[in-house]
């Protein structure tokens, strides 16, 4: 799966940054099962408000999440679609790519 686009690009590149930090990790576990919002995740995961909006903003940024608001509050849940991406992209590897044997630097001296 070639990139058809650079914002295809961007989202994907994107999509692993957001994967590449425990605390953004943890947030799409507890996703996994039912939307919440920002002070339920603050309350799971130990931390402020002020740090959680920081990581919530990069997980929106990816694509991973979607943000509802509803009242005074903002309700998180996965946005699944951008997953399939990241899966098709990493599966693109391992179905055009062979495994192929160690090879030994050529020494010109």
């Amino acid at each position: 799966m070639a990139f058809s686009n650079a914002l295809s690009a961007d989202l994907i590149v994107a999509g692993f940054h957001a994967l590449s930090d425990p605390l953004r990790i943890q947030v799409l576990d507890l996703l996994r099962s039912e939307e919440l919002c920002v002070c339920d995740l603050c309350e799971h995961l130990g931390t402020t408000q002020s740090k959680l909006s920081f990581h919530l903003k990069t997980l929106k940024e990816a694509g991973l999440v979607r943000a509802r608001p509803e009242g005074r509050w903002i309700y998180y849940s996965l946005n699944l679609p951008q997953f399939v991406i990241l899966e098709q992209y990493l599966a693109e590897f391992r179905r055009t790519s062979p495994i192929l044997p160690a090879r030994r630097c050529q020494d010109d001296s």
